[in-house]
């Protein structure tokens, strides 16, 4: 995997986590939290680009973009194709936040197993922060939220009915007396 843009870059780094059954009641907040976390010097954020949650973050970063130039999204492709298993209306959405992305990365040449964990992983390991949608459920999310967690980054769930989260407490350093 290659970290394609400048590691000399002193802005902050943003990923999108969130459940594909997300149903937009939390967009006035995610474009809140945007402007709040743009105001904090983030000014790139990496979507997943999965329909539901993924897909909302990446439109949300395209409007905050038309108001401040300088926003860069980032779409974190698993592998080619991811768009084909989509609907029509959530293909074009794709299409049209991926021909707007500033950059695209494309992590398999094809769909394999792992690739989505691939996927969570590369956004965790390029994020200062984490947004997510998270209501608790099993599978990627989940995953990707405690990875996060256990790496330290702070996680800011959206999702009302979600947990809340915290990082977990570091491990006692064990002493030599």
């Amino acid at each position: 995997m290659a970290y394609l843009w400048s590691t000399m870059e002193t802005n902050l780094h943003a990923a999108f986590t969130g459940h594909r059954t997300y149903d937009g009641r939390g967009d006035a907040a995610l474009r809140a939290l945007l402007d709040a976390m743009y105001a904090r010097g983030f000014r790139t954020f990496l979507s997943g680009m999965a329909v539901g949650f993924d897909l909302a973050a990446a439109e949300a970063v395209l409007v905050l973009r038309s108001r401040c130039s300088d926003v860069r999204l980032v779409a974190v492709i698993p592998f080619a194709g991811q768009e084909r298993f989509y609907t029509p209306r959530d293909r074009a959405r794709y299409a049209e936040a991926v021909a707007r992305a500033d950059e695209r990365v494309v992590l398999r040449p094809a769909y394999g197993p792992g690739c989505y964990r691939v996927r969570n992983d590369f956004l965790v390991e390029h994020a200062d922060e984490v947004v997510a949608w998270y209501d608790g459920s099993t599978g990627g999310t989940r995953y990707t939220v405690g990875r996060a967690l256990r790496l330290g980054l702070r996680v800011r769930n959206l999702c009302p009915e979600g947990p809340v989260l915290s990082a977990p407490a570091p491990a006692p350093v064990p002493t030599l007396f």
